[in-house]
């Protein structure tokens, strides 16, 4: 588990677990943080020597050769894949849609959106609140299940717990996060954390979701 620990980063958060910021802003500040976690977890993409020319004279360059896909953890997670993208070229994008049930606290998956073969594939997993870690653990098994070779999850925040149940469940895959708090209270929200921050994003779902997502939240709240 690495933490970025920069005061850039520090900043931001601070704003963004502020409960007078506006979504506006809150979108803002997630991409942004989600940009300087995709910096630290992607400094050992591969590279190759390129020629380019300066208005001045011929460089020997590099460029990036890895084509790395990025998975959302709905809808949440979406507020992140801005921030990645400006860090890794040319990268996909697969959905993955889970949301929380509110009374058993499991993570019910609702859109797969994964590609079928996911064999030598570096994959990149956007979910802002690591709390009980299981909704996350199941959404890297998912991605695991098909053949990545390597699997990062980025996080906003992270709970000590979870981070605990998410390396015994899954010691493999890597956990960028920006903080960590120290705990959960009853209905497994991350505290003092930032609250639903799918709900500060995208306001509160509507009546229109589906059955299998009926009653539940974003897992990472």
């Amino acid at each position: 588990m690495t933490i970025v620990d920069h005061p850039a980063v520090a900043h931001r958060l601070g704003h963004l677990r502020d409960e007078r910021t506006g979504r506006d802003r809150f979108r803002v500040l997630m991409a942004e943080i989600a940009m300087f976690l995709a910096y630290e977890a992607l400094r050992d993409l591969p590279t190759s020597p390129r020629q380019r020319r300066t208005p001045v004279g011929d460089v020997e360059a590099r460029e990036v050769t890895e084509e790395v896909l990025v998975v959302p953890v709905l809808r949440a997670g979406l507020g992140m894949v801005p921030g990645v993208q400006q860090v890794a070229p040319n990268c996909e994008v697969a959905h993955l849609g889970m949301k929380r049930n509110e009374d058993t606290l499991d993570a019910v998956c609702y859109l797969d959106g994964l590609p079928a073969d996911l064999s030598a594939r570096r994959v990149v997993v956007c979910d802002p609140m690591l709390a009980t870690g299981g909704s996350l653990a199941q959404a890297c098994r998912l991605i695991a299940g098909r053949g990545a070779s390597h699997i990062t999850a980025l996080c906003l925040v992270a709970s000590e717990p979870g981070l605990r149940n998410f390396a015994t469940q899954l010691p493999q895959v890597a956990v960028v996060c920006a903080a960590v708090d120290r705990s959960l209270d009853e209905r497994g929200y991350i505290v003092p954390g930032l609250g639903d921050a799918g709900d500060r994003l995208f306001g509160p779902p509507g009546d229109g979701l589906t059955s299998a997502a009926a009653g539940a939240k974003d897992p990472g709240a």
